[in-house]
């Protein structure tokens, strides 16, 4: 049995990392900085705390680190920019309102166009990015929810939760794939740890699903 590490001593060592998430999500709380901007000040951030203050970047090393980053990088601006084109032709084209009414005149009914719908994007995650996603299904999503008159918060909340499944799902996983190549490990060999959190979020999903105020109380708490 390993020794248990001393609670202080540990919490100093990662007070750094822990500190990252509240710059960046308080700063665009704040109002500092937008989201795109956000990326720039975590990038800088963790440069500087692997450079200064951990030491175990050296500037010999910032080339391999804008190399891989701009390998892992190209990979899904290419899905995005592709994604984004077919988002385009499907509002240019005409295809979302015959889409829509198709979907929602099937017969399945409410719960049953959201059950399709939670099937549909969990399989979508499985092989695209959630920027893709959104980008792709989004124009076609919002006016089934309309039709139903969901709460677009907590529509926009499960819509968020079935991508983020999708996306540690095999066989693709694009987000396990990713986490697995940073941490050189095998996909196949974190699979029996990951089924745990996907069960955890489809709980979520679920929870937020059967009791929507889950999803709407902070938010109206906070005047959106």
């Amino acid at each position: 049995t390993l020794p248990k590490p001393p609670f202080w001593a540990s919490l100093r060592d990662a007070i750094w990392g822990l500190a990252a998430p509240v710059l960046i999500l308080g700063g665009m709380r704040a109002g500092w900085f937008t989201p795109t901007e956000a990326a720039v000040v975590a990038v800088f951030y963790g440069l500087f705390v692997g450079m200064v203050i951990h030491r175990t970047i050296q500037v010999r090393d910032l080339f391999v680190i804008l190399r891989e980053s701009g390998e892992l990088s190209a990979v899904i601006l290419l899905v995005v920019s592709l994604a984004g084109i077919f988002a385009y032709s499907l509002n240019t084209l005409g295809i979302i309102d015959p889409l829509t009414r198709a979907i929602t005149g099937s017969g399945l009914g409410e719960y049953g166009i959201l059950a399709l719908l939670i099937l549909m994007l969990i399989t979508v995650g499985m092989f695209l990015d959630g920027i893709s996603i959104f980008l792709i299904f989004v124009p076609l999503l919002i006016p089934i929810a309309q039709h139903y008159h969901w709460d677009m918060v907590w529509f926009g909340v499960i819509l968020t939760l079935k991508v983020a499944i999708g996306q540690f799902t095999p066989p693709l996983a694009v987000n396990l794939m990713v986490s697995c190549r940073i941490a050189n490990v095998r996909m196949e060999e974190t699979v029996r740890w990951v089924v745990w959190m996907m069960a955890a979020m489809f709980l979520v999903l679920v929870a937020v699903i059967a009791f929507p105020e889950l999803a709407l109380w902070l938010p109206r708490k906070l005047g959106y």
